[in-house]
């Protein structure tokens, strides 16, 4: 769940707060957070599970984890500290930097990846530095797990937020809208950063469709790692937690979120 797409509506600043809050309890985000899907960390393996893959964004090792399991060798870049610990008890190597600054020492790879992590980052520089480190005909694909709420629960925590939080900064449309729509604006400026920087193939969107059912206490447990909340007061994020419990006891105790998982995949050119 995303806030409003984060360079349109935040400012330089607020922009890297926001990016640097999910850090702050770093053992929930990873507990918590949902993982991709199978299918498409095996359609970006492509049969090939010895790719160097590079991780950016890679935050505690959520999709790190899911393309070594794949037999991939992973390597992660990721600025919060707190977040780079947790991946490394999993066995993860990370690198702390931005990507932007990060030095790669001479490496290279055959994908460079990142879960819901892309739009923190300067969409052109972002590309180029990947098309610096990729390999002839490798993978930029940065991918996004994108969530569609039941109706009814969308309102439900849309009326919780409103209540509680008549001034927030973030959009209650995102979240009762969801979909493919209320991420466009990101993986139109992901394509557009592609694009304008060059040295890329035609960018493609690769989508794969999934479900996951949460119970209550699971929904309660995500919600603060969620870039709407992460830097809530602790008095508003209880008002908050509480009344969306109610509402989903209300409805049987849990809800089946759907999620599309969308990839934005350019191959390097020759000539890059």
């Amino acid at each position: 769940m995303p806030t409003k797409e984060p360079s349109a509506n935040l400012d330089p600043r607020q922009h890297r707060q926001t990016a640097e809050s999910f850090g702050i309890d770093a053992e929930r985000y990873d507990r918590a957070r949902p993982r991709y899907p199978d299918g498409l960390v095996r359609h970006l393996v492509a049969g090939r599970p010895d790719l160097d893959v590079l991780d950016v964004g890679c935050g505690t090792g959520i999709a790190t984890r899911q393309f070594r399991a794949a037999g991939c060798r992973v390597r992660g870049v990721e600025p919060d500290v707190r977040m780079a610990d947790v991946a490394r008890k999993f066995g993860a190597e990370v690198d702390v930097a931005t990507f932007e600054d990060w030095d790669p020492a001479g490496r290279s790879f055959d994908a460079v990846v990142a879960g819901t992590a892309w739009h923190w980052i300067d969409p052109v520089a972002g590309a180029g530095k990947a098309a610096r480190v990729l390999r002839p005909g490798g993978l930029l694909a940065p991918f996004w797990n994108v969530f569609r709420f039941p109706s009814d629960v969308a309102e439900a925590i849309a009326e919780v937020c409103r209540r509680v939080l008549p001034d927030a900064p973030f959009d209650l449309t995102v979240m009762t809208k969801g979909g493919l729509d209320a991420y466009r604006p990101v993986l139109v400026r992901t394509t557009d950063g592609i694009r304008q920087q060059g040295g890329f193939g035609a960018p493609e969107e690769w989508r794969h469709d999934w479900e996951h059912t949460y119970t209550r206490d699971a929904w309660l447990d995500q919600m603060p790692t969620l870039g709407a909340f992460t830097r809530l007061p602790q008095d508003k994020l209880a008002q908050v937690l509480a009344g969306v419990g109610a509402a989903l006891d209300a409805r049987g105790g849990g809800f089946t979120m759907g999620y599309t998982t969308v990839a934005v995949v350019a191959t390097r050119s020759d000539a890059a």
